[in-house]
C-alpha cells in the first residue's frame, strides 16, 4: 500500500524535486524492491532507470550549471546505493535474470547516450553503477547458452568500459609486467583519441575497480556470428547518433584505436597488420582483450559457477570461444590468437604473485593450476586445428613454468583417458580423429616421460593408480590406448634414451628407489631395464588385490556383525539377512569403526614384530614383510574419506584416528628400523602407493620419514655409522698401514645399511621434484632433515662404499637450497644461502679422510657410485654463482623487507659478509676441484678396461693449488692432507701444507698424517723446535713409525721417543708382524732405545720373546765369517739382547721358552745328521731321528704361525727335498687351532733348511702379506698365500708349506697336457661348474701374484716354483731373487714384470687374442689390485726401507727403494696407472723369455717345463 505512495510522490508529487525527502524516499523504494515482490520491484526498477537516465540527459544543458547537491547525490551515490541494494536482495532467480537484463540494458544506454556528450558523463554515468551490475552477475555462469540479447547487452557494456577508460590496471605490481602498465598508460595519454575518458586516463575508483573484476567472471564470452553484423549494427548506431566519433568515417580515431589495440595486446600485434580492422572492430577486440585480461587478473580465470574448481571453469574456456568463429579476416584471427597470449600471460603473473602463500589460499592457487591444465587437456581434441596448436603450446608452457601439474591425479587422469570421452562420435571424420588421437598420444608420451625423468617414483605411483582405474572402469577402449602408449617407455641404469641431458631420474639412488616403487622384484644390485608398463600393470593388480582383500573382509564382517565376543547369538542370522536385503553398505558407524579397530590392532601388533626381530638382530622375511605392509597400506587407503571426515563428524572415530596415525607412523618408521636394501625397497613402494593414492597424506609421511631419518643418524646406521670400526679399508689395516688401535669389526655389514639409505634418498629427492613448487610446507620439512644431517659434529661413515649415497644427499642438500630463487621460498632466503654454504663444509669434510677403494665385486655398484658423484659435480658445477647477490628485480625479501647488498653487512659469527661470500666461493671451487678428482677416481674403479682418458681438465696454476691449499686447511686441516695424497707429487701443494702444518702446529696433534711435514731429516738436521710438539702428538701407523727408525733421522731422541710411544700403544702382537725390521733397527740404536722397547714388549708376550730370539739367532753371522765395521757392532749386540730377554723370563715363560726352543732345534738338526747319508738312506734316517724326539708339553706350537698348537709329529712323514744347498726335510706336524676346536687335529708340513738365508722369503712374504690385507680390505676378490717362513739361526729357517699343492713341474710328470689340459682332467670338460669354479679361483690368484710380481720383481719362477692347490689357485714360492737380483749374474732372462706363460693364458684367456669375458676379468682385478696397492706405497716401502742394510742379497745392487718406488708411479693419474697396469699385462702375455727361462730350467735341472 505504501510504494505505490511514495512512487506518485516521487514521479508527481512533492519529491519530484531534489530534496532529502526524494533521497529518503528512493532509498525506501529500493529497500521495498529488494524483498523480491514482482510488482514492487518492477516498478521500482522502472522508476530508478527513468531517474538516471534523466540526470543523464541533463548533463551539459543550462539547468545542470544551478543544480542543488542533492541532485548530484542522488545520482552519485542514492540510485547507484539503490540499484545495488536490490541486486543484493533478489533471491528469484527469474526476477534476478530480470534484473540483469535491465541493468545492462540502462548501461548500453547511458554508454549511446554519453557518448555524444562532451566532458566527463561517460565514466561518471556508467561508474556508479558497476557495482550493483558486479553483484547481480556473481551468480552468472558464463559457460551456459547464453541468450543473443544478452550477450549483446554484455558486449556493450564492455565496450564502454574501454571506451570510458573504466577498466582497472590491468596487473596491481608494476614491476614485472612493464608492458602491461605502459598499455593502460598509453591508452589513457592519447590526447585526442576517443579511448580517453573526458577526465584523464582513469576514472574508476577502487570500488568500480573490484567490480570490473566480478564483472569478467561472470560474463560470457562476447562471441559474434560475424564481425560484419557488429559493423553494420555499430555504424548505425553512429548515424543515430551524429555527435558520436566511433564512425568509420573517422580515420584518425581508427588509426587511434588499433595504437591502443597493439598496445592493449604487448606489440604481439604490430599497428601496421591491422590496417584492414576498422575502428569499430579494433574497439570490439579492445574491449575483448580487456575483459579476458581481467578475467584472468582478478581471480586467476575462474569463472563463477559451481564450488569445486574443475576444468569447466577455467577461463580458457571462454577465451577459444573467440577462435571457433569461421571466416575470420586474418588480422583479427591475429589479435584473438594474441588476446588467447596475452591471457595466459596474465594468468601466470597471477599464480607467480601467490607462490608464497601457503594454506587455503595455497590450495586455491593449485586447484586453479589444475583447472587451466586440465581445460588445456580437454582442448587438444577441438575440431579446429589452430585450437587444438595453441591449446598444446600454452599446456607446454604451462607444464614447464609450474611442474606439479606433471603429477596431478587429475591432469592424468584428463590425459589418460579423456580422448575418448570428449570426441563426439555424431561426426564421422575419420581424419580429425586420426589427428586428434595422434596429438594426444605424443602429448601423453612426452609428459610421461618427462614426468618420469624428475619423479621416477610418484609418476610410476600415479601410472599405477590409472591403471587401477581403467581396470575398474573396464573401458576396453582406454585401457588399450594406455598400454599402446606406456608400452614404448623404459627406464634403467644404463643410458636412458628417453630424454637428453642429466635428470634427476639419471641419479642412481633415484633409478633404484624407482625400480623398487615399481614393485618390480628386481636386483637392485645389478643393472636392469624397467618397463615402465608391464610393471606397472603387475603392480596395479596387486594393489587391487589387496584393496580387494580388505573390502572383502570388511564386507564379510559387516554382514555378520562383527566379531565380537559379547555378540547376542542371534547375530549371524541378523547379519546375513542384511546381507540379503543389500542395506550393508549403510550400516552404523559402530560396526565399521570396530573392524578397523580389530585389523588396526593386528596390523600395528605384526610391524611392531618385524621391529622387534630386526632390533634383536634377526632376519626379517621380505615377502611376509611386504605383504603385511601392504595389507596395512590398503586399509589405510581405504579409510581415508573417514580419516578426511573425521574434523567434521566429531569424535566418533577418534579412537581409529589415533589407530590409523600409530599405523602410518609404523609403515614410515619399520623399513628404517630394519635397515636392510630389502625392507627399504618394500617401504618405497608402500610410500609411494600412499602419496600417490592420497596426495593428502604427502606432508603427514614426509614429517614421518624425516624424523626417521634423524633417528638413524643418532643410532649411528648406514650413512650415519660414523665409529671407526665401520670405516671399511681404514678399519680392517690398523695399524700396520693405518693410525689407530685395531678395532673388532662389526658382525652387520655396513654397506647393506647405506644401501638401505641410498634408495631411501632416492625417494626424498624424487618427493621434492614432486613437492618443490607448490609445498613449502613439505619443503621445509626436507630443509629441517638436511639442516639436521649437516649440523656440527657430522656423524657420516667414511666407508668409501658411501661415496655415492653422501654425495647424493649433498645433492639434495643443493636442490633444495636452489630454490632460494623460487617464489616460495623467498622468505627463506638467507637460512638457505647458510645452509647452502654447511653443505658445501659438509661435502667437503667427506675428503677428510685419505681416499679409499672399496670393492662389492659388482660392476653396477661401482658404476653407480661413480655416477653418483658425476652428477652431484655436474649440479655444481651448473649451479648460479649469484647466490649471495641481491636479486636485481628485488625479489628477495626476508621478513617482508628487501634484502640490502650483503656485501655490506656485518654478521655476528662470520664478520663482514664480503669476506664470507669470497671464502664461500673458495670453498665451493675447491669442492668442485675434489669432486671432479673423485668421480675420476671412482670412474676409473667402475670401468678399469676403458682406454678413454680423462677428458683433459683445465691445467690448474700454482696460486690455485695454494689456494686450495690454505682454503681447504681453514675448513679442516685434514682435508689439506688427503688433498696432498691425492695428488702426492704436487711440490707446490706438498711445500705449502708444510708452511701450513708449522705455522698451526698446536691445532693438529690430533693428525698423525701432518707428521711427514714437519719431522723429517731436514729437522732433524736442524734439530728444528717443531719437534718438541711429538710428545703430545696422536699415535700413527707402524709403518710410519718404523721410517723414523732408519739412519735418515739419526736416532733422533724426540723421535725416537715418539716411535717407541706409538709402539707400545699397540700390543705386542701387532707388532711382532714387523719383526725383522725392528732387529735391523737395533744396527742404528745407539741410545739403546729400541732394545728397552723390545725388552720391555717380552714382558708382555711370550710369543713376542721367542719370535724376537729366533730373528736375533737368524741374524747371527756363522762362526768364522767376517762381520766388520758396523755390522760386527750389531752382531756383537744380538746374544746380549738375546741374553737379556731370557734373563727377564719369568720361570713358567722359561719353561716355555726352553721347551719349545729345545723341540724345534732337534727336528732342525735332523737335517745335518742326513748330509752324509746316501740318497736312498735319507727319509730311513728322518724316521730315525723323529721317533726320537719327545713332545714336552700341550702348549708347543709352530714357530711360523704361533696360533697353532702343535699335537705331535707324523714319524712317516718326513721327506728329504731337492736344493742346491744342504739336506732340507719336510716334516708333517699334527696341529690344532690355538682358539679353536681342540679335538679338530689337522696336518700342518714345515720344512727345515739349513744352509739356507730364510730372511730375504720373509721380506718377500711380509709385502705379499700386506698386499694380503690391503685386497682384503678393500674387498677385492684377489687370492695371496703368504705361507709362514722364520729364520732360527744363522742360514737356518722353517718354512711352511703350502697345504694341499703341488708344483707345475709335478703335474707335468703325470700329464704331458698343458694347463688347460690339465684344468680338464682334474676339474671336468670346459663349461661344467667345478672347471669354472677352477677358472675362475685361478684368475684371482693369478691376479693377484701378477701384482705382488710387478712390484717385488720375484725371478727364478721356473715351474719347480709355481704351486697349484687343489681348487685351482695359484701360489709362488721360493723368493730367493727379488727386485734387482736375478739368477744367472743378473742376466735378467725374465724382463716381463710377472710369469705369464702361453699354457696360462689358455686359462686365462680362451680367445687367443686378448678378447675374452675371462681376460677382461683378469686384467681388471690386476688393475684394481694395482690401484688398491698404490693407495699404501708408502706403508710397503717403509717395510722394505728398513732391512736396506741387512745384507740381504736383493739390496746388493742398483737402487732397490727408488725403483720400487717408480713401479707404484705416485706422478700418474688414476686412469694413467690403470692404462699402465693393463699394458703390464699385455707386456706379460705370452712374452718370449718366460718360455725361455722354463727351458733353461728344463734343460739344466729337469724341472718340468
Amino acid at each position: 500500500m505504501i510504494l505505490p505512495l511514495f512512487i506518485e510522490s516521487l514521479e508527481e508529487g512533492d519529491a519530484i524535486t531534489p530534496s532529502l525527502l526524494r533521497l529518503r524516499l528512493l532509498d525506501a523504494v529500493s529497500r521495498m524492491a529488494s524483498l523480491g515482490f514482482e510488482k514492487s520491484y518492477r516498478e521500482t526498477v522502472v522508476l530508478m532507470t527513468r531517474s538516471y537516465l534523466i540526470k543523464l540527459s541533463s548533463v551539459g544543458s543550462a539547468e545542470s550549471k544551478t543544480l542543488a547537491p542533492e541532485a548530484t547525490t542522488e545520482r552519485v551515490e542514492t540510485l547507484p546505493a539503490g540499484f545495488l541494494l536490490i541486486a543484493t536482495g533478489l533471491k528469484s532467480s527469474k526476477l534476478r535474470s530480470d534484473y540483469r537484463h535491465r541493468l545492462l540494458s540502462l548501461c548500453s544506454d547511458i554508454g549511446l547516450a554519453a557518448e555524444s556528450k562532451s566532458g566527463r558523463s561517460g565514466a561518471d554515468f556508467l561508474g556508479p553503477l558497476l557495482p550493483a551490475v558486479a553483484e547481480i552477475c556473481s551468480d552468472f555462469d558464463p559457460t551456459v547458452d547464453v541468450e543473443p540479447s544478452l550477450l549483446k547487452l554484455f558486449r556493450n557494456l564492455w565496450f564502454y568500459v574501454a571506451l570510458f577508460g573504466l577498466a582497472p590496471p590491468i596487473q596491481k605490481t608494476q614491476t614485472p609486467t612493464k608492458s602491461v602498465s605502459t598499455t593502460i598508460n598509453s591508452v589513457g595519454s592519447m590526447g585526442t583519441i576517443a579511448l580517453q575518458a573526458v577526465g584523464g586516463p582513469y576514472m574508476w575508483n577502487a570500488l568500480w575497480s573490484s567490480a570490473v573484476q566480478r564483472i569478467a567472471q561472470g560474463t560470457p564470452p562476447l562471441v559474434v556470428s560475424s564481425v560484419k553484423w557488429l559493423e553494420d549494427e555499430l555504424e548505425l548506431n553512429a548515424l543515430h547518433n551524429p555527435g558520436s566519433r566511433r564512425g568509420n568515417g573517422n580515420e584518425k580515431a581508427a588509426v587511434s584505436q588499433r595504437t591502443a589495440l597493439s598496445a592493449a595486446l604487448g606489440g604481439r600485434v604490430d599497428v601496421g597488420a591491422m590496417s584492414t580492422i576498422s575502428g569499430v572492430k579494433a574497439t570490439y577486440l579492445l574491449a575483448v582483450a580487456f575483459l579476458e585480461i581481467i578475467r584472468f587478473s582478478s581471480n586467476g580465470g575462474i569463472l563463477n559457477g559451481g564450488t569445486s574448481l574443475t576444468a569447466s571453469r577455467s577461463a580458457f574456456s571462454c577465451v577459444f570461444e573467440y577462435l571457433k568463429t569461421p571466416n575470420l579476416m586474418p588480422a583479427v584471427f591475429q589479435c584473438l590468437t594474441a588476446i588467447v597470449h596475452r591471457a595466459f600471460e596474465t594468468e601466470v603473473l597471477w599464480l607467480e604473485d601467490r607462490i608464497t602463500e601457503t594454506g587455503n589460499e595455497a590450495v586455491i592457487r593449485e586447484s586453479t593450476v589444475f583447472a587451466h591444465a586440465c581445460f588445456l587437456i580437454n582442448s587438444m581434441s577441438q575440431r579446429e586445428e589452430h585450437i587444438r596448436d595453441i591449446a598444446v603450446n600454452l599446456l607446454i608452457q604451462l607444464r614447464d613454468r609450474f611442474p606439479q601439474v606433471l603429477w596431478n591425479s587429475s591432469c592424468l587422469d584428463s590425459l589418460l583417458f579423456s580422448v575418448q570421452n570428449d570426441t563426439p562420435t555424431v561426426v564421422n571424420d575419420p581424419a580429425w580423429e586420426a589427428a586428434v588421437h595422434a596429438l594426444y598420444q605424443k602429448t601423453v608420451r612426452e609428459w610421461i616421460v618427462i614426468s618420469l625423468s624428475h619423479a621416477p617414483c610418484t609418476t610410476q605411483g600415479l601410472l599405477q593408480e590409472k591403471l587401477c582405474k581403467a581396470n575398474t572402469w573396464q573401458k576396453a577402449q582406454h585401457t588399450t590406448d594406455v598400454v599402446s602408449l606406456l608400452s614404448e617407455i623404459r627406464i634403467g641404469t644404463g643410458r636412458n634414451d628417453c630424454w637428453a641431458g642429466i635428470r634427476t631420474a639419471n641419479i642412481p639412488a633415484v633409478m633404484a628407489a624407482a625400480a623398487a616403487a615399481s614393485g618390480a622384484n628386481l636386483k637392485l644390485s645389478e643393472s636392469f631395464i624397467l618397463e615402465v608398463l608391464s610393471t606397472g600393470i603387475v603392480s596395479a593388480t596387486v594393489k587391487c588385490n589387496y584393496a580387494g582383500e580388505i573390502a572383502g573382509m570388511r564386507r564379510l564382517y559387516n554382514s555378520i556383525g562383527g566379531f565380537q565376543s559379547g555378540a547376542p547369538q542371534t547375530g549371524f542370522g541378523s547379519g546375513l539377512q542384511r546381507l540379503i536385503s543389500g542395506a550393508f553398505s549403510q550400516l552404523p558407524q559402530t560396526e565399521d569403526d570396530s573392524f578397523n579397530e580389530m585389523l588396526l590392532s593386528k596390523f600395528v601388533r605384526l610391524l611392531q614384530q618385524f621391529v622387534n626381530t630386526a632390533e634383536k638382530g634377526g632376519e626379517v622375511d621380505k615377502s611376509q614383510f611386504r605383504e603385511i605392509c601392504s595389507q596395512a597400506t590398503a586399509l589405510l587407503l581405504s579409510n581415508l574419506v573417514e580419516l578426511s571426515l573425521f574434523h567434521i563428524y566429531g569424535s566418533a572415530t577418534k579412537a581409529n584416528l589415533e589407530g590409523f596415525s600409530q599405523l602410518l607412523r609404523l609403515l614410515c618408521w619399520c623399513p628404517a628400523y630394519v635397515s636392510t636394501p630389502d625392507a627399504m625397497e618394500i617401504g618405497v613402494f608402500i610410500w609411494t602407493w600412499l602419496v600417490s593414492a592420497a596426495p593428502q597424506l604427502g606432508s603427514l609421511v614426509l614429517a614421518e620419514l624425516v624424523d626417521a631419518w634423524l633417528w638413524t643418524i643418532d643410532t649411528k646406521r648406514g650413512l650415519f655409522a660414523s665409529d671407526v670400526k665401520y670405516s671399511g679399508p681404514a678399519a680392517k689395516l690398523r695399524p700396520h698401514l693405518a693410525p689407530g688401535e685395531p678395532e673388532v669389526l662389526p658382525n652387520i655389514n655396513p654397506v647393506e645399511q647405506i644401501i638401505a639409505h641410498r634408495l631411501w634418498l632416492g625417494f626424498f629427492i624424487d618427493r621434492f621434484e614432486v613437492v618443490r613448487h607448490n609445498s613449502v610446507e613439505q619443503l621445509l620439512l626436507l630443509g629441517r632433515m638436511l639442516q639436521g644431517t649437516t649440523k656440527l659434529p657430522w656423524k657420516f661413515s667414511h666407508h668409501p662404499a658411501a661415496a655415492g649415497t653422501f654425495f647424493t644427499f649433498m645433492l639434495l642438500g643443493l636442490k633444495l637450497c636452489s630454490c632460494q630463487y623460487q617464489g616460495n621460498l623467498q622468505n627463506f632466503r638467507t637460512g638457505l644461502q647458510l645452509l647452502e654454504d654447511r653443505i658445501y663444509r659438509a661435502s667437503l669434510g667427506w675428503f677428510a679422510y685419505e681416499p679409499e677403494w672399496y670393492d662389492m665385486n659388482n660392476m653396477n655398484f661401482a658404476q653407480s657410485e661413480a655416477q653418483s658423484v658425476s652428477v652431484f659435480v655436474h649440479y655444481l658445477s651448473n649451479e648460479r654463482v649469484d647466490s649471495l647477490q641481491s636479486d636485481s628485480k628485488g625479489h628477495a625479501r626476508e621478513n617482508g623487507n628487501s634484502l640490502v647488498d650483503v656485501n655490506n653487512q656485518y654478521h655476528p659469527v662470520w664478520g663482514q659478509m664480503d669476506n664470507y661470500a669470497v671464502g664461500r666461493e673458495k670453498r665451493k671451487q675447491l669442492l668442485l676441484m675434489l669432486c671432479q678428482h673423485e668421480a675420476d677416481r671412482l670412474e676409473v674403479w667402475a670401468q678399469p678396461l676403458s682406454k678413454e682418458g680423462i677428458s683433459s681438465r683445465p691445467k690448474i696454476s700454482t696460486d690455485k693449488w695454494i689456494e686450495y691449499a690454505r682454503t681447504a686447511f681453514s675448513v679442516d686441516p685434514r682435508i689439506a692432507f688427503s688433498l696432498a695424497s691425492r695428488f702426492p707429487t704436487n711440490t707446490y701443494l706438498n711445500a705449502e701444507i708444510t708452511q701450513l702444518v708449522q705455522s698451526h702446529i698446536l691445532d693438529i696433534r690430533c693428525i698423525p698424517e701432518a707428521l711427514p711435514y714437519f719431522v723429517n731429516p731436514k729437522a732433524v738436521d736442524e734439530n728444528s723446535a717443531l719437534l718438541q710438539q711429538l710428545p703430545h702428538w696422536a699415535a700413527c701407523s707402524i709403518t710410519q713409525a718404523l721410517k723414523f727408525l732408519t739412519p735418515a733421522y739419526k736416532g733422533h731422541p724426540r723421535v725416537m721417543a715418539y716411535v717407541l710411544r706409538v709402539l707400545e700403544s699397540y700390543p705386542p702382537e701387532c707388532v711382532t708382524f714387523f719383526m725383522p725390521q725392528l732387529v735391523q733397527a737395533l744396527r742404528y740404536d745407539e741410545g739403546r732405545l729400541v732394545e728397552g722397547y723390545l725388552l720391555r714388549a717380552t714382558q708382555r708376550s711370550d710369543i713376542f720373546a721367542h719370535i724376537l730370539i729366533w730373528h736375533l739367532q737368524g741374524e747371527t753371522c756363522e762362526p768364522g765369517k767376517d762381520a766388520s765395521g758396523k755390522n760386527s757392532s750389531f752382531q756383537a749386540l744380538l746374544p746380549i739382547v738375546r741374553k737379556h730377554i731370557i734373563d727377564g723370563f719369568t720361570p713358567k715363560a722359561l719353561d716355555l721358552f726352553q721347551r719349545e726352543f729345545d723341540f724345534f732345534d732337534k727336528v732342525t738338526s735332523i737335517s745335518g745328521v742326513l748330509f752324509p747319508l746316501p740318497k736312498e738312506e735319507r727319509r730311513a734316517g728322518i724316521r730315525r731321528e723323529l721317533e726320537k724326539i719327545q713332545m714336552e708339553g700341550e702348549d708347543l706350537y709352530l714357530p711360523t704361525a704361533p696360533n697353532k698348537l702343535v699335537r705331535g709329529i707324523r714319524v712317516d712323514s718326513g721327506i728329504p727335498l731337492q736344493s742346491a744347498a744342504k739336506v732340507p726335510i719336510m716334516i708333517t706336524f699334527n696341529v690344532v687351532d690355538r682358539d679353536g676346536d681342540q679335538n679338530d687335529i689337522k696336518p700342518q708340513a714345515c720344512i727345515f733348511k739349513v744352509g739356507d738365508d730364510c730372511r730375504q722369503d720373509v721380506l718377500a712374504l711380509q709385502v705379499i702379506a700386506l698386499l694380503r690385507d690391503i685386497f682384503t680390505a678393500v674387498g677385492l676378490n684377489l687370492y695371496l698365500f703368504p705361507y709362514g717362513v722364520l729364520p732360527t739361526g744363522p742360514e737356518r729357517g722353517i718354512i711352511e708349506v703350502v697345504p694341499n699343492t703341488r708344483s707345475r713341474s709335478q703335474m707335468g710328470e703325470t700329464n704331458d697336457g698343458g694347463l688347460y689340459e690339465i684344468f680338464q682332467q682334474d676339474y671336468g670338460p670346459v663349461g661344467s661348474p667345478s672347471f669354472e669354479a677352477a677358472r675362475r679361483n685361478f684368475i684371482i690368484s693369478s691376479a693377484g701374484y701378477a701384482v705382488a710380481s710387478l712390484l717385488l720383481q720375484p725371478k727364478d719362477r721356473h715351474n719347480g716354483n709355481l704351486l697349484f692347490d687343489d681348487a685351482g689357485r695359484l701360489v709362488h714360492i721360493d723368493f730367493g731373487f727379488i727386485l734387482e737380483t736375478s739368477p744367472g749374474g743378473n742376466m735378467r732372462f725374465e724382463s716381463a714384470h710377472f710369469k705369464l706363460s702361453h699354457e696360462m693364458t689358455q686359462l686365462l684367456d680362451p680367445s687367443g687374442v686378448m678378447k675374452s669375458e675371462t681376460w677382461d676379468n683378469f686384467v681388471s682385478l690386476c688393475v684394481k689390485g694395482y690401484l688398491a696397492a698404490r693407495r699404501y706405497m708408502n706403508g710397503i716401502i717403509n717395510t722394505v726401507l728398513l732391512m736396506l742394510d741387512s745384507g740381504l742379497p736383493c739390496f746388493s745392487r742398483g737402487d732397490p727403494i727408488g725403483n720400487l718406488r717408480k713401479r707404484f708411479h705416485p706422478e700418474m693419474s688414476e686412469r694413467e696407472a690403470a692404462n699402465f697396469m693393463r699394458n703390464v699385462c699385455i707386456d706379460a702375455y705370452n712374452k718370449w723369455t718366460t718360455a725361455g727361462y722354463d727351458l733353461i730350467q728344463y734343460l739344466q735341472q729337469g724341472i718340468e717345463k
